[in-house]
């Protein structure tokens, strides 16, 4: 076709070196099994004080070099099981610090994988050259028990288009987590979603104010009338509220730590068992203000939904769940602007076809049009979008992917219309990206699949997962693809 893909050298494989801090009580690392937690306490609480002080110290060295504040940690957790100790029982600090050594646990981030890379262009551009270019890149770490989570690297492009990744820090950390503000419309949205519009979310939708806590939803709940909270299903709907409300919440890092550094690690029942595949981009509203979105698919073991990330220079991070049809399986991934006044991203409700969707709030999808199904040999098992589109002068390019025989992923590219992108302009005939021979083999063979590319100038940018074994980036040329792709008849 003409068009020259080249793979720059950089590869960034998985370091199991990156671990982060969890809370680890004995027995429940496995369900069918009861916490152990009582007896863990009792032994450590028959050690006399000169063991107590000797492990604690032992402890400390080796861990302390890895984690930035052990000791804090360990205080952490001795506070998340001291409920297991008598209110009136005196521990020394250096007992209360074991006891919390005892219940954490290291978990590597990038144990198992590492793929599923997103690039945007950094919120902070001091020091770079002139026409040099800081960007983010966002990775989906995967480690035991296929759990995933998304990290972060950043680095520069050089003015004459050269990439170089920062060394990462040395730490990790998950930040704190925050209750966040829910709204009203959102909350009952998702509660019809699933069914449960009965009294008790009248009464919330009578009773609640606009945009409400954590706090306040309990303090409604707790007052409802004895005979409205009696009834058959009115258990059931207080669950599923308190769900969702623990479904949105925010993450905050330490200003002094480098954005490396920083784990988005699963923290609501939806996301039980992983956060996947974000796709962030950079999205500028009509008053000029740019903030940074995610769709990232979140994961609870059995079932997958579209969720949100908003922030404003990630450190900050707002998480919320979508609603409506269009915010369904998959794949979302936004545009990075409205389109005549209305948020647009594209989406896969149907698991196997993409589809454009609008939005009025960016958090509730109700309509989609489908614009590109299986068609060709190389994508007959299903199509999605390989990350946000690029608003070029041609159209919005969206690199796409396509699972063909033997589940091989290939990447390829359409060109929707900029005014109405549910029309289809043109598209790619051939693959854009297949995996090389040396890129087939990993945790999940034959796969080159991307959240999210960049445009430098007139170079396309793209980071892809390789198999889940590394995260490779290629280069291809602007002006070729587009030349490259073929004008459709709509």
């Amino acid at each position: 076709m003409g068009i020259l893909v080249t793979r720059t050298p950089l590869r960034l494989p998985p370091d199991p070196r990156r671990v982060i801090t969890k809370l680890f009580v004995p027995g429940e690392e496995r369900p069918e099994h009861e916490s152990r937690s009582a007896a863990v306490i009792r032994r450590v609480m028959a050690l006399d004080e000169p063991t107590v002080l000797e492990a604690l110290n032992r402890t400390t060295r080796l861990f302390e070099r890895r984690h930035r504040d052990i000791r804090a940690t360990f205080a952490d957790h001795f506070a998340g099981v001291s409920h297991r100790l008598a209110a009136t029982e005196e521990l020394s600090e250096e007992r209360r610090l074991l006891i919390g050594a005892y219940f954490t646990h290291e978990y590597s981030v990038e144990g198992a994988a590492l793929c599923n890379p997103s690039m945007v262009a950094h919120p902070d551009q001091t020091g770079v050259l002139p026409g040099g270019l800081r960007f983010v890149l966002s990775v989906r770490g995967i480690g035991e028990g296929h759990l995933s989570s998304v990290g972060f690297r950043t680095g520069t492009i050089a003015p004459g288009g050269t990439i170089t990744l920062d060394q990462p820090a040395d730490f990790r950390t998950t930040g704190t987590h925050q209750d966040a503000t829910l709204r009203k419309h959102l909350v009952l949205r998702k509660l019809a979603e699933l069914g449960q519009d009965d009294e008790t979310s009248a009464a919330l939708n009578r009773y609640l104010p606009d945009n409400f806590t954590g706090a306040e939803l309990d303090l409604l709940l707790g007052t409802l009338h004895p005979r409205l909270a009696a009834r058959q299903e009115a258990p059931r709907t207080a669950e599923l509220i308190r769900w969702i409300a623990a479904c949105h919440y925010a993450v905050q890092f330490p200003e002094d730590t480098d954005l490396s550094e920083r784990v988005l690690w699963p923290a609501s029942p939806a996301e039980r068992h992983g956060i996947e595949d974000a796709r962030f981009v950079r999205l500028t509203d009509d008053d000029g203000t740019r903030t940074y979105y995610a769709t990232y698919t979140a994961y609870d073991g059995s079932q997958v939904a579209p969720q949100l990330i908003q922030t404003d220079d990630f450190r900050t991070f707002h998480i919320s769940q979508l609603t409506g049809s269009a915010a369904a399986n998959k794949g979302m991934a936004l545009f990075p602007r409205k389109i005549n006044g209305r948020f647009a991203a594209l989406s896969r409700g149907d698991g196997e076809s993409t589809a454009v969707g609008t939005s009025t709030d960016v958090r509730s999808w109700t309509e989609s049009t489908p614009v590109h199904v299986p068609a060709r040999d190389w994508e007959l098992v299903q199509v999605g979008n390989c990350g946000p589109p690029i608003e070029t002068p041609n159209g919005w390019l969206v690199l796409t992917h396509g699972v063909g025989p033997m589940r091989v992923y290939s990447i390829g590219a359409i060109l929707l219309d900029l005014v109405h992108p549910e029309r289809v302009v043109a598209t790619l005939p051939e693959p854009l990206l297949l995996p090389a021979a040396t890129e087939r083999d990993g945790y999940v063979p034959n796969v080159v699949y991307s959240c999210g590319s960049l445009l430098y100038g007139n170079t396309l940018v793209i980071p892809y997962g390789t198999s889940d074994s590394s995260i490779a980036l290629a280069t291809v040329s602007l002006r070729d693809l587009l030349a490259a792709m073929v004008q459709t008849d709509s």
